[in-house]
Parts: structure tokens; C-alpha cells; sequence
């Protein structure tokens, strides 16, 4: 059996992890594909996942060889977005987890590629459950973060930022793409995966614990406490 190190802190990504937001930005991409005759396919939504705002426009443009612009590209995906983002759901498992590590006082954080706009929109309905959080690092509009995933620099920013700076052995992550656990491992910190049930084990390697659902996870093998007995 795998041994996992004991953490202190917690950082979650968020699209595709907190909610359900991978199938809306399939869909908005899917409709942007469409005007130009194309279909949006897995492998490249695989290179697009995880990526800061510009970067993972311009991975979409190029994979999809689509005549636009990353300006806009961004646009159209405004016009296309801030209807369907306010319908997110929460991911199975996630809400219990984010409420007993708060009630259990384990600092957690969001640690996410997306713009500070556009996190607010997806967050539009969760108001609550957010404020459950330190705080949130948005890699794409936060000046301290020089590169998206897969480098580390969001995981870094947004763990300097807990009150007491743990030492990245001493936090844990959960992501569900493979960019956020490549960032997760160059940061020095253990990383819970929660993939698509689409995407190859190979990229699965790299992960410190591989989950079909947070409804799996069990914290005191990370040293944190156990969810109370029902």
C-alpha cells in the first residue's frame, strides 16, 4: 500500500473539481468549434485543461486551427459563458469534505487557472461555501503568479498566503488535470487526483492518490481527521 505523508493544509483546484464546470467549457467550445465547421475534440481539451486564460486560448486556436484571434477568442467565449457558468453544480463528495475540514480548522484554499471574473460567475450560486475558504488565488489575473500550469507557481502563491506558511511538504492538493498535478508535484506537494473518467491512466502517473470521486477520499491517511461516524 502507497504511503502518504501527513499535511497541515489543503489547496483545491476548481473547475472540474469543486464543479461541474468541464462539461460547460465543452459545450462553449463546442459552440465556437461550430461556427467555423469543426468538432472539439478530447485530446485537445486534455492540452487545454489547467492552462491560464491566454495560454489555454492559445492551445485551443492552434489545436483547433481556428482563423481568430486569442482577443477574440476570449469574446466570443464573454458572450457565449456568463449564462451557462451560473448553473454549476457542486461535485459529488466535495461539499462534505470542504465543510469538515473547515469545522475541523484545517486551513483550505482555492488555487485556481481562472480569471477573477469568471471565477465569480461560476460562483455566482456558492457564495456560502466559498467564504469557507482562506482564500482564493485566480492564476490568470493574479500578478504574483508569473506561469500557469504546469508550472507551480499557483500552488506556491496561493500556500505563502495561508497565515502560518507551511512548507509545500506539509500541503496537499486535489486536482482533477493532469497540468494542476505536474504544477502539484513541481511545488513539492502530495496531490490527490479526481480524473475524467475519459483520460488515460499515463496521465494519472504522477499523482500522489488516484480517486473516481472525492466520495472516496479518506483524510486520515494524509494525517487529517477522519469524517465523524455516522
Amino acid at each position: 500500500m502507497a504511503t502518504y505523508k501527513p499535511v497541515t493544509h489543503v489547496i483545491f483546484d476548481m473547475d472540474g473539481l469543486i464543479f461541474d464546470t468541464e462539461k460547460i467549457y465543452t459545450d462553449i467550445h463546442q459552440a465556437i468549434c461550430s461556427k467555423y465547421g469543426k468538432i472539439f475534440t478530447w485530446e485537445v481539451k486534455i492540452k487545454c485543461m489547467g492552462k491560464v486564460a491566454d495560454e489555454a486560448a492559445r492551445t485551443f486556436i492552434r489545436e483547433m486551427e481556428l482563423p481568430m484571434t486569442v482577443e477574440e477568442y476570449h469574446a466570443t467565449f464573454a458572450k457565449i459563458c456568463e449564462e451557462l457558468f451560473q448553473k454549476t453544480q457542486v461535485l459529488p463528495g466535495v461539499d462534505k469534505l470542504i465543510r469538515h475540514l473547515h469545522a475541523s480548522k484545517v486551513p483550505i484554499a482555492i488555487a485556481t487557472s481562472s480569471k477573477k471574473e469568471t471565477m465569480e460567475m461560476k460562483t455566482t450560486n456558492h457564495k456560502e461555501l466559498i467564504s469557507l475558504f482562506n482564500h482564493v488565488v485566480c492564476g490568470s489575473t493574479d500578478p504574483e503568479v508569473k506561469h500557469g500550469k504546469p508550472a507551480p507557481d499557483v500552488f506556491l502563491v496561493c500556500s505563502s498566503r495561508f497565515e502560518d506558511k507551511p512548507p509545500p511538504h506539509k500541503v496537499l492538493v486535489f486536482e482533477d488535470a493532469p497540468n494542476g498535478v505536474q504544477a502539484a508535484v513541481a511545488a513539492g506537494m502530495q496531490v490527490v487526483m479526481v480524473p475524467d473518467e475519459r483520460l488515460e491512466p499515463e496521465f494519472a502517473q504522477d499523482a500522489t492518490q488516484v480517486l473516481k470521486s472525492m466520495e472516496d477520499f479518506q483524510p486520515e491517511l494524509f494525517g487529517l481527521p477522519p469524517f465523524p461516524k455516522d
